[in-house]
C-alpha cells in the first residue's frame, strides 16, 4: 500500500484531486465494501490510489478520456511495481469506469465500489467545498445574484457554481451502484439542500 500511495502522490494535481482525496475516496471503498462480498482488496486499492492519476480540467476537450489514460498509467505503474499480473485488467476497468464522463458502465464489484465512493466525495459538505473549489478555478461565480435558483433563466454551471446541484449533484443517489453508496449518497444530499436553503435565507 505505500508504494502505491508514493507512487499516486505524483498525480495530485489539485486541492479537489489531491491525497487527501485519494485517501478519503480509498476510506469510502473499505466501508462499501463491508457490504459487497466479493470485491479484490488489492484490485481497490490500486483503483482508487491511481483512478486520478491523469487529471484533466473540467473544460478540457479530452476530459472524457482521463479516465482511461488513468487507467492506462496505472497498469503500467503498478507492472513495473511487480504488481499481480492477473489483477491490472481489473484495476483498469474500475479506474476506466469510475469516471461520470466517460460513460462506462461499470461490470464488477471493485468498479461498482470505486464509481460510489468516488461520486461520494461530490457531496456533503466535502462536496460542497469541492464544487466551489473548482468553480474558482474554472472562473465561475458563486452563484446567479440575482437569480440564485434559476427561476427564470436556463440552469448554467459554469457560469454559477449553485447551479451544479440541480444540474448533476442532486441525480448522483439515484445514481450509485450499491445500497451503502445510495444511502450514503442520499444523506449527504440532503445536507446539501438544507445547506442551500441556508445560504437563500442569507442571501435574501
Amino acid at each position: 500500500m505505500a508504494e502505491i500511495w508514493g507512487a499516486a502522490a505524483d498525480g495530485a494535481a489539485d486541492g479537489a484531486h489531491d491525497l487527501g482525496h485519494l485517501d478519503r475516496v480509498w476510506a469510502s471503498c473499505r466501508m462499501i465494501a463491508m457490504d459487497e462480498p466479493g470485491a479484490d482488496g488489492d484490485v481497490l486499492a490500486a483503483a482508487a490510489y491511481f483512478h486520478d492519476a491523469v487529471n484533466l480540467p473540467k473544460d478540457s476537450p479530452e476530459r472524457a478520456r482521463a479516465s482511461i489514460l488513468s487507467a492506462d498509467l496505472a497498469v503500467r505503474e503498478l507492472a513495473a511495481m511487480g504488481f499481480d499480473a492477473g489483477r491490472l485488467a481489473s484495476v483498469h476497468h474500475a479506474i476506466a469506469a469510475h469516471s461520470f464522463s466517460a460513460g462506462i458502465a461499470p461490470e464488477t464489484a471493485e468498479a461498482r465500489i470505486l464509481q460510489d465512493a468516488d461520486r461520494l466525495e461530490a457531496l456533503g459538505a466535502i462536496g460542497l467545498a469541492r464544487m466551489f473549489l473548482i468553480a474558482g478555478q474554472m472562473g465561475g461565480a458563486l452563484f446567479d445574484a440575482a437569480d440564485p435558483m434559476a427561476m427564470d433563466r436556463p440552469l448554467d454551471d459554469r457560469r454559477f457554481a449553485l447551479d451544479h446541484l440541480e444540474v448533476k449533484l442532486f441525480h448522483l443517489p439515484g445514481r450509485m451502484q450499491t445500497a451503502t453508496g445510495r444511502a450514503i449518497a442520499a444523506e449527504r444530499a440532503e445536507w446539501m439542500e438544507s445547506f442551500r436553503s441556508r445560504l437563500l435565507r442569507e442571501i435574501a
